[in-house]
């Protein structure tokens, strides 16, 4: 079974009731605990991603906003009031680590969409590569319903595929899954782990408990059918109490549902399953750079057939005939065409605009 120690690349998900008290408002000393669980995880050297809810709770005591259920178009401006301060808030709280920020806002539209989705992944992996700490949350402000994940669970699940997290952290109001809802039962019996979402364990989960959380159990089953099945462990763990990452990295109780495939085994049978919209033609150079596992660059692009768009799939092969895979172009076929065989240097002057400095990175690639 995964474990937090182990993880090189983590999400961890964030629900309103323990960032925000109805009372008080922002609760900065377990906001400033869990900065100190995120930067021991940074000093190790691994990747953070946080998927933090809270911009509604934050932004409707700022404006006054009563009730537990508020109407889309002020559920919308108080997200556009709470996210500046979210944001603030994440900022402080991790720039006495040395940590740098960044906000992240999406809707289910840009992780449906292959090209957004290949964007939002561009973007994610060269922050943590920069050692940045993105701030993830969904763009409340202009999502409706049919473009809305609704609840931040399966958002980060979303996520954790999207940047291939070893770990995915679910800081929760309970301290994992039971057979019934612990609060109402108190035979109800704790898993420690979950090899296999079965129909059985789908059908013991419960509705949430806080006043300010969207998800129950059953959006938590969802995200980890999403995680799972991508490679990626889930954990399920009692967030409310400080330092909740140290906690589990100790050993708290909690529930971990185990990864059904390699995260990178995952993504490559995930890209070489699609249907090919063309072929790229490369010679021998970037053939063999292919095989020392480096991307495609334009450089060693012989020559195209087919019409695609920026994120479908197409076949790679060499001038001989040879199939070497499949890969997600970064580029049209319009585009590709236009920068064949020319340096990555050259790609602004021919396009008249920048553009990326691969054809098809290696993580966009199933050889």
């Amino acid at each position: 079974m995964a474990s937090l120690s182990d993880a090189q690349r983590i999400v961890v998900k964030i629900g309103s009731a323990l960032l925000v008290d109805r009372a008080t408002g922002l609760r900065r000393d377990w906001l400033a605990s869990i900065a100190q669980d995120i930067s021991a995880l940074k000093a190790r050297g691994a990747d953070v991603v946080l998927v933090s809810s809270g911009s509604i709770a934050l932004g409707r005591r700022v404006l006054g906003l009563p009730g537990p259920d508020l109407p889309l178009e002020q559920s919308q401006a108080a997200a556009a009031v709470g996210q500046i301060g979210l944001a603030q808030a994440w900022e402080e709280a991790l720039a006495p680590h040395g940590l740098t920020t960044a906000q992240v806002l999406l809707t289910l539209e840009d992780t449906a969409d292959r090209r957004r989705y290949l964007n939002a992944r561009a973007t994610l992996g060269t922050l943590l590569g920069f050692g940045v700490v993105p701030i993830v949350n969904e763009n409340d402000t202009v999502a409706t319903d049919e473009i809305r994940y609704g609840d931040n669970d399966r958002l980060a699940a979303q996520i954790a595929v999207t940047v291939g997290a070893d770990v995915l952290v679910l800081l929760s109001d309970v301290d994992g899954l039971y057979t019934d809802n612990p609060n109402t039962n108190p035979d109800a019996q704790h898993f420690a782990t979950v090899d296999r979402i079965t129909p059985e364990i789908e059908a013991m989960a419960g509705e949430g408990v806080s006043g300010l959380s969207k998800g129950g159990m059953i959006t938590k089953l969802m995200a980890a059918k999403t995680a799972t099945a991508s490679g990626c462990a889930m954990v399920i763990c009692h967030g409310a109490e400080m330092h909740p990452l140290a906690r589990l990295e100790d050993g708290a109780r909690a529930t971990w549902f185990a990864p059904q495939l390699d995260p990178h085994a995952a993504r490559k049978r995930w890209i070489a399953a699609m249907k090919p919209q063309g072929v790229l033609t490369v010679d021998a150079g970037a053939a063999k750079a292919l095989g020392q596992g480096k991307s495609l660059l334009p450089a060693g692009l012989a020559s195209l057939t087919g019409s695609f768009g920026r994120g479908d799939p197409v076949t790679i092969r060499t001038q001989d005939g040879t199939t070497l895979g499949q890969g997600l172009t970064r580029y049209t076929a319009t585009e590709a065409r236009a920068i064949a065989g020319h340096h990555s240097s050259e790609i602004e002057a021919i396009l008249g605009y920048p553009g990326r400095a691969v054809l098809i990175h290696r993580d966009d690639m199933a050889l």
